[in-house]
């Protein structure tokens, strides 16, 4: 995402933490109004969020944009509603083919601007077993150290 016209808005780090990323996929979401100003204020959460398919359809749940205070007066705001995500069905069908493989799963990991419009990028995975969770915390701690290491001499 290193494009210019592409700004961050979240990254899910539990996803990269709880999952291995196999394939990464660019899709666009559908929101109100509401949520747009709210996404430009930064009012987003999903670090619990899931992709889920129904239907040749995928839907992002558990992702949480809150409302800002001045839309809440005219607007009866759902911060927590399923929201569609927008794909080609070459896409979504390839998602569900991989997903009914034993142990995928379609995680959010990031959502950004391009374009002015909202997009999210989300990838198919496998769970990480609790070793390999492990592990990453050993890795992340001992490159902590060794920066501490070196910024002392």
């Amino acid at each position: 995402m290193s494009n210019t016209g592409q700004k961050t808005i979240a990254l899910n780090k539990r996803a990269r933490f709880d999952y291995q990323i196999e394939d990464r996929l660019e899709a666009g979401i559908a929101l109100e109004g509401w949520e747009v100003k709210s996404l430009r204020d930064g009012r987003v959460q999903f670090a619990d969020s899931y992709v889920f398919l129904r239907d040749g359809e995928a839907f992002l749940i558990g992702t949480r944009i809150d409302p800002l205070p001045t839309v809440s007066t005219h607007v009866d705001p759902d911060p927590m509603r399923s929201r569609k995500l927008l794909l080609h069905r070459r896409e979504l069908d390839r998602l569900t083919g991989l997903v009914e493989q034993r142990g995928k799963t379609v995680v959010p990991t990031a959502l950004y601007w391009k374009a002015g419009k909202a997009k999210v990028e989300i990838g198919v995975a496998t769970g990480k077993k609790q070793h390999d969770k492990r592990k990453a915390i050993k890795d992340r701690d001992w490159e902590r150290q060794k920066g501490r290491i070196m910024k002392g001499r």
